[in-house]
């Protein structure tokens, strides 16, 4: 039924027939996407049950395409069955794309410069779209706010460490420094649009240039949280000498639109860094253990790595000695540092 349904948007925008409708993998995402092509067009279908998360979609496309920012056409839809058609941006994601060049060259040049692309942009949608933007399409929350922050915070109690930590908690504990660093993050401007879900997967490489996907789950929230996400991301394993490059020639082109002070935005960066590294344990914990997907699991030692990284930085978190205590027992965590997709 999703592929005549995509059939038919497809004959309606084109005038054509798709000779093939070929499903393609979401990672996370709970909706069904799918390549039409034939020897003339190409185009993505995507049918979802969530309308809210559609419109989300849909209304962000417009609204960023509007600002010159680069991403995919939206070409037809049809919400009352939760279908639409967008701009086939390519094969490659940068996480795909960085991977094959570092099979030869290592973490390069080239990929550098392609993450410098992709930070010179960040900023366009923070702040030159995210001025104007439509929030009342936020589907999950209106902002990354305290709602938001703690059911991170709670995910990754529950998904993560529920299921893989092997020492006792002192939980009361641990929720008054949850909430500790919540009140912190809450110190911070945040009446930027906030991508939410800003990683390397999220980012699709077409002739040498990027693109966004994925930014229906965006609200508002601080400049840092997004960073943090990009630099962060698990499995791209960014070298440390090189985020901290990135995270330089990111405010340069943030200061470019806005001022901003820089030491004030990094003593709150590292704090961020914290609680969108827990949020994403807590989806691996979550995609892994309730959704069947063990590929998530191969991002654990990833994280891992880059908790010992965070611990040495100063944050609120060399201030809250049970989570400090917590991030450092994973570290010393043998068996999650070699976790496999088989486990």
């Amino acid at each position: 039924m999703e592929k005549l349904i995509l059939e038919k948007l497809f004959r309606q925008h084109y005038s054509e027939s798709p000779d093939s409708i070929e499903p393609l993998k979401g990672d996370g995402s709970e909706r069904r996407i799918y390549r039409l092509r034939n020897p003339q067009r190409s185009a993505i279908g995507v049918v979802g049950d969530n309308r809210s998360e559609n419109e989300a979609f849909i209304a962000f496309s417009h609204h960023f395409r509007k600002h010159g920012l680069p991403t995919p056409e939206i070409y037809i839809t049809d919400l009352e069955r939760g279908a639409y058609l967008e701009e086939d941006l390519g094969y490659d994601t940068l996480f795909e794309w960085m991977t094959r060049v570092r099979q030869t060259e290592g973490f390069s040049q080239q990929i550098i410069e392609l993450y410098h692309q992709v930070l010179a942009w960040l900023p366009h949608f923070q702040i030159t779209a995210g001025q104007s933007l439509d929030y009342s399409y936020c589907y999950q929350h209106a902002s990354f706010a305290w709602d938001s922050m703690r059911w991170d915070l709670r995910y990754f109690r529950h998904r993560f460490l529920d299921v893989f930590y092997q020492f006792p908690i002192d939980r009361t504990a641990l929720e008054k420094e949850m909430d500790r660093l919540v009140y912190h993050l809450l110190e911070e401007k945040a009446d930027f649009f906030l991508y939410r879900d800003f990683q390397s997967r999220n980012v699709m490489v077409r002739d040498g240039k990027p693109f966004f996907i994925d930014y229906q789950s965006g609200r508002r929230g601080a400049l840092q949280y997004d960073v943090a996400s990009l630099l962060f991301d698990a499995k791209a394993n960014i070298p440390q000498e090189v985020r901290e490059r990135l995270l330089d020639d990111y405010l340069n082109s943030v200061n470019e639109i806005i001022a901003v002070d820089r030491q004030r935005f990094l003593h709150y960066f590292y704090s961020f860094v914290a609680i969108r590294m827990m949020q994403a344990f807590g989806a691996y914990g979550y995609l892994a253990a309730v959704k069947g997907k063990r590929n998530f699991l191969a991002s654990v030692p990833y994280a891992i790595a880059n908790l010992e990284i965070l611990v040495q930085k100063p944050s609120i978190i060399n201030e809250l000695p049970v989570l400090c205590d917590i991030f450092i027992s994973l570290i010393k965590d043998q068996k999650l540092r070699e976790l496999k997709t088989e486990v």
